[in-house]
């Protein structure tokens, strides 16, 4: 299986458990990793016959910048059956990155990464 990277899709959500981040809102990160057979739009040189990523890009940010939820990895969920909604999209690598995370002790990141397949 071919691969399609988009690292570091930047959006403004307002999830998580505590009031502050619904009402305030925070930046969130967002890396994918989409499965596919890219041949036949290689050997076309042709963009039906892929997936888009400009297009994945755009409904993943509004999947971020959409209906909040406590958790990053239901918002990771969300994200991954937003991108195998995709014809050509056979599995889905999600990286959602929460770098603003209300925690008391110094970090670089919080991140939760899921993998989903139609299979």
């Amino acid at each position: 299986m071919d691969r399609v990277a988009l690292r570091g899709l930047k959006a403004r959500g307002h999830h998580g458990v505590f009031p502050k981040e619904r009402e305030e809102g925070q930046t969130f990160i967002v890396d994918l990793v989409l499965g596919l057979d890219t041949r036949a739009a290689a050997a076309d040189d042709d963009l039906t016959k892929t997936v888009h990523y400009g297009i994945v890009a755009e409904e993943v940010v509004a999947v971020v910048e959409g209906e909040p939820v406590n958790l990053i990895e239901t918002l990771a969920e969300r994200i991954a059956q937003t991108c195998l909604k995709h014809e050509g999209v056979q599995e889905i690598e999600v990286c959602v990155h929460k770098p603003d995370a209300p925690i008391t002790v110094p970090f670089d990141d919080v991140t939760v990464t899921i993998t989903r397949s139609r299979v």
